[in-house]
């Protein structure tokens, strides 16, 4: 969906709505509702990257019918990701890893390991900024190059997938992307596993709700994803269910 006419609308409709208060024919506090639900309804497009509002994202393949999912990590590579590897080495389970520039910097051998096991790794900005809601285009093509220039150095690959920080897409982050020319890789199987403190209700609430084609949110800079992820590699050995690269369950170039 264009953002910029929708927006012109809704400006030209506010516009007539300050001309229909001004002429008393409306109140100013129903303007004011509205203006307030519009800022929400922003905010909800802005933080939801499954919606595909701004720029397509790819959150799930529903014409997976052979048991395939794709296991995702944010906000590594650090010491808890040589965990995380290890298992998947023991469930012979492939998964992807949006990983922050400084912290690749920070663990290059860790970032040459999750490449060496034959995992996919996807570009999750240089700072992981909490600001990154509010930073103009060409800050974020920045976030996004300096990502990418650290990754080739210590990787030697050029990074084609993108997963934002927190979620958040908008205009800017749209207008950045055409800019790098990076894939936007959401989900739709969020784990919760950065906020709960309950490792069983994380676990059950992956299990409850998985499917074939499922994108499952995880984070590897997480002490508990460690024990959930276990049991989680488990249920998938015995449910039939197959970890494998997004970019395998897309079809999608990672690298170019």
């Amino acid at each position: 969906m264009s953002y910029k006419p929708f927006n012109i609308v809704v400006i030209l409709l506010f516009f007539i709505g300050v001309l229909l208060v001004f002429f008393k024919l409306i109140s100013i506090w129903l303007l004011v509702i509205v203006v307030l639900a519009y800022l929400f309804f922003l905010l909800l497009i802005s933080t939801n990257v499954q919606w595909n509002f701004f720029v397509k994202a790819y959150n799930n393949n529903h014409t997976v019918t052979n048991g395939e999912i794709a296991l995702t990590f944010d906000d590594g590579p650090v010491e808890n990701t040589l965990e995380i590897l290890a298992l998947l080495k023991k469930y012979n389970a492939k998964a992807s890893f949006f990983c922050i520039g400084k912290q690749i910097k920070e663990n290059p051998e860790i970032f040459q390991k999750i490449l060496q096991e034959g995992h996919l790794v996807g570009n999750h900005t240089f700072s992981h900024t909490r600001k990154m809601g509010f930073l103009r285009t060409q800050q974020v093509i920045e976030e996004i190059n300096r990502c990418n220039k650290i990754a080739f150095e210590v990787g030697g690959i050029n990074l084609k997938t993108f997963r934002p920080p927190f979620g958040i897409i908008n205009p800017k982050v749209e207008r950045a992307l055409i800019s790098t020319g990076h894939q936007v890789i959401g989900w739709n199987l969020r784990s919760y596993d950065g906020i709960l403190n309950s490792k069983n209700f994380i676990l059950k609430r992956i299990i409850k709700n998985i499917k074939p084609g499922d994108v499952i949110l995880l984070h590897d800079n997480n002490l508990q994803t460690v024990e959930i992820l276990e049991q989680l590699l488990l249920f998938l050995q015995n449910n039939n269910y197959r970890s494998v690269r997004v970019d395998n369950l897309f079809q999608l170039h990672a690298y170019s």
